[in-house]
């Protein structure tokens, strides 16, 4: 991977919520060219990881950059308009307001004119024909992608999604895959946090395992699968080695 740009870097990161600390010591850096998918069991940190990228919650100690910029001196309204898109757990978007108006938000709350929206709209057809409905009213996936479609709206050079695929039906998974490849291929880094491995390991370039705010595992994908006992301890679940 040698030339491939560094666009985020986390580097000896501590996280803490009062007195308890939350993140140990975290290290790692995503690339443009690469879509990065942090696993783990509920409590283990992810949320609180990409919480601390954008200023939501500020490290005690570590540092976090990029493009060479310092985000833990930034104020969270501040870090978006550096060019990340954030899709929180939960969707986040504005159920009383249209689709459009939410789509025109992610495009203007970064500086962007409303021809941004095109390219969300693009990625996802089903948001042109409800364009004008309540966001309230659309079913759980559409909802989904109208919160991806507002992030893209920015037009992003890194996004960072929680969950993305929670609750959804498989076709609807598949959508969030594919376009999270395509806006890859565009230049843009991706970091993930999936709770499901089969979706991390069709995914991401690389994979983050974390448990009690530590990381346990890094690297590609299809090693983390073949090593049984390590995805038995750190996540719970039995699997099969992948044939070759």
């Amino acid at each position: 991977m040698e030339g491939k740009m560094t666009v985020l870097v986390l580097e000896n990161v501590n996280t803490f919520y009062g007195k308890s600390q939350v993140l140990r010591n975290i290290s790692f850096r995503v690339g443009n060219d690469e879509i990065v998918t942090m696993l783990g069991r509920n409590g283990a940190g992810k949320t609180t990881t990409l919480r601390s990228i954008m200023g939501l919650v500020k490290p005690t100690s570590g540092r976090i950059e990029f493009n060479g910029m310092d985000l833990t001196s930034m104020a969270p309204y501040e870090i978006p308009r550096t060019g990340i898109a954030y899709v929180p757990q939960g969707r986040g978007i504005f159920s009383d307001l249209t689709v459009h108006e939410n789509l025109l938000l992610g495009a203007l709350g970064t500086g962007h004119s409303s021809d941004s929206i095109e390219t969300a709209l693009s990625l996802f057809p089903i948001l042109k024909e409800r364009i004008g409905q309540t966001a309230g009213t659309l079913s759980g996936g559409e909802q989904q992608m109208l919160a991806v479609g507002r992030a893209l709206a920015s037009n992003p050079k890194f996004l960072i999604m929680d969950e993305p695929t929670e609750g959804l039906m498989p076709s609807m998974v598949q959508t969030v895959l594919d376009v999270t490849k395509r806006i890859n291929l565009s230049g843009v880094g991706v970091l993930i946090v999936e709770q499901r491995l089969e979706v991390a390991a069709k995914l991401a370039h690389q994979v983050i395992v974390m448990e009690n705010g530590s990381m346990k595992y890094q690297g590609p994908p299809r090693d983390l699968v073949q090593d049984k006992d390590l995805v038995l301890r750190h996540l719970g679940i039995k699997t099969r080695p992948q044939p070759d």
